[in-house]
C-alpha cells in the first residue's frame, strides 16, 4: 500500500500536473484505500489535505462556544437556524476540499468530479455566510421573540422592538433606498451569484485553462461583495451613538474582524494567482510549503475571523439588542424559519448538484478513453 512510487511531472498525465511542482505525484489509478493511506505519506497533496481537514475541528470548537453564553437560547431554537447553516457551509467546504485533494488520484474522471464538488461547496458556503449576515448583521437584524424558557432574551428583543417603533419618524435617515435590496433581493442575489460561480469554475476545468487560477480567484470576489453588503452598509453608515458608547465598541469589533477577514482573503488570492514560492524555486516546495497550502491556511484564517465577527454580533444581541440596533430602525426582520434557512440551502444544493452532474457527464466523455488507455499501460508495466 505504501510502496507505490511517487512520480515526477514527466511520468504522469499532463492533466494532473501543477505549475512549478516537479515531483511527489501519484499516478491516477489509486484505489480508495491507497488514497486514504496517502494522507500519511509525503506526497504533493498531503499538505493540501491536512490544511483543510484539521481546521474542521478548530472551527467546530469555536463555533460551539456560542451555546454556552448567558442568555443564549437552546441550540435547536429557530434563532440559530442561520448559524447552523453557516456551520454546514463551512464544514462541507473544508471537508470537500480536503477529500478532493486526497481522492483525486483514483482516476482522471474522479479527479474532475472531486473538484466540481469542491467548487460547489465553496458556493454553498457563500450562501451560508449570507444567511448569517442577513439575520445577524442586516441593518434591521435583531433577536426575534423566542420560545418560553428564554424570557430574559425575549424581553430584550421586545424592548428593542418598542424602541425602534417609537422613533420611526427618522427611518429615512437610517435606511435609504437600500432597504428594498436587503429585504427582497439580498438572499436571492447571493444564491444566483453562487450558481454563476459554480458554472464558471467548473468551466475552467474544461475550457479557459490558461487563466484558470486567475478566473477562479476573481470569480469568487463577486459573491464576497454581494454577501458582504450588510457589513459594508454597517461600516459606511454614520453611527448614531456617541463614540464612547458600548454600541460603538460593538461596531468597532465587527469592523476589526471584517478587515482581518478581508486581509486573509487578499493574501490567499495572491498565493493562488502568483504561485509563490514554488515559482521562485521549482522543485523545492513540491511536498511542503507550496502556494496552495498557504492558500488553504489563509482561507481558513479568513473564515475563522468571519466566525468571530458573526459571534460578536450574536453576543451583542444576547447582551442587549439595542447595541446593534440604532434607535431609528423600523421593526425587526421576521425571525428565521426552516424554509428561509434550510429550505434555501436545500434548493441551492439541488441546483449545484445538477450543475455538477452535467459537467461530470461531460468529463466522462472526455476522459473515459484516456483513463482506459492509462489503465492498459499500467497493466502492461506490471506484466513486464
Amino acid at each position: 500500500m505504501f510502496s507505490l512510487p511517487l512520480l515526477r511531472h514527466t511520468d504522469v498525465p499532463a492533466r494532473v500536473t501543477e505549475n512549478f511542482i516537479l515531483s511527489g505525484y501519484r499516478f491516477p489509478n489509486y484505489s480508495l484505500r491507497q488514497c486514504l493511506a496517502s494522507a500519511f505519506r509525503p506526497t504533493n497533496e498531503t499538505g493540501n489535505f491536512w490544511t483543510h481537514f484539521l481546521p474542521i475541528f478548530i472551527f467546530t470548537f469555536h463555533f460551539q462556544e456560542v451555546f454556552g453564553w448567558e442568555g443564549a437560547p437552546t441550540p435547536s431554537d429557530p434563532f440559530f437556524y442561520p448559524f447552523w447553516n453557516y456551520l454546514l457551509g463551512v464544514c462541507c467546504l473544508l471537508l470537500a476540499s480536503s477529500l478532493a485533494h486526497l481522492l483525486n488520484s483514483m482516476s482522471l474522471i474522479i479527479r474532475e468530479i472531486c473538484f466540481f464538488v469542491d467548487y460547489g461547496t465553496i458556493s454553498a458556503y457563500t450562501v451560508g455566510s449570507s444567511l448569517a449576515y442577513y439575520y445577524y448583521i442586516h441593518p434591521r437584524a435583531g433577536l426575534p421573540p423566542l420560545e418560553a424558557g428564554a424570557h430574559n432574551v425575549s424581553w430584550l428583543a421586545s424592548s428593542s422592538s418598542s424602541l425602534s417603533s417609537s422613533s420611526s419618524s427618522s427611518v429615512s435617515s437610517w435606511l435609504p433606498e437600500f432597504q428594498m435590496f436587503f429585504d427582497r433581493f439580498y438572499v436571492p442575489c447571493s444564491c444566483l451569484v453562487a450558481i454563476i460561480c459554480v458554472l464558471a469554475c467548473c468551466n475552467t476545468r474544461q475550457r479557459w485553462r490558461t487563466y484558470r487560477y486567475a478566473i477562479r480567484t476573481l470569480v469568487f470576489l463577486l459573491p464576497f461583495f454581494v454577501s458582504s453588503t450588510p457589513i459594508f452598509y454597517r461600516l459606511l453608515s454614520p453611527c448614531p451613538y456617541p463614540s464612547s458608547s458600548a454600541s460603538s465598541a460593538a461596531a468597532s469589533t465587527t469592523a476589526c474582524y471584517f478587515y482581518r477577514h478581508c486581509f486573509w482573503l487578499v493574501v490567499s488570492a495572491l498565493f493562488n494567482i502568483s504561485k509563490v514560492p514554488e515559482r521562485l524555486c521549482p522543485g523545492a516546495f513540491d511536498i511542503w510549503g507550496h502556494s496552495h497550502q498557504w492558500f488553504h491556511c489563509c482561507t481558513f484564517l479568513s473564515i475563522l475571523d468571519e466566525l468571530h465577527m458573526i459571534k460578536a454580533e450574536i453576543r451583542a444581541l444576547f447582551l442587549h439588542p439595542t447595541l446593534v440596533l440604532p434607535p431609528a430602525v423600523p421593526a425587526q426582520l421576521p425571525g428565521p424559519g426552516l424554509l428561509t434557512t434550510y429550505g434555501i440551502m436545500v434548493f441551492l444544493q439541488v441546483c449545484i448538484a445538477s450543475i455538477i452532474a452535467w459537467f461530470s457527464w461531460e468529463a466522462y466523455g472526455i476522459y473515459a478513453p484516456q483513463q482506459k488507455q492509462l489503465k492498459q499501460q499500467s497493466l502492461h508495466k506490471k506484466v513486464q
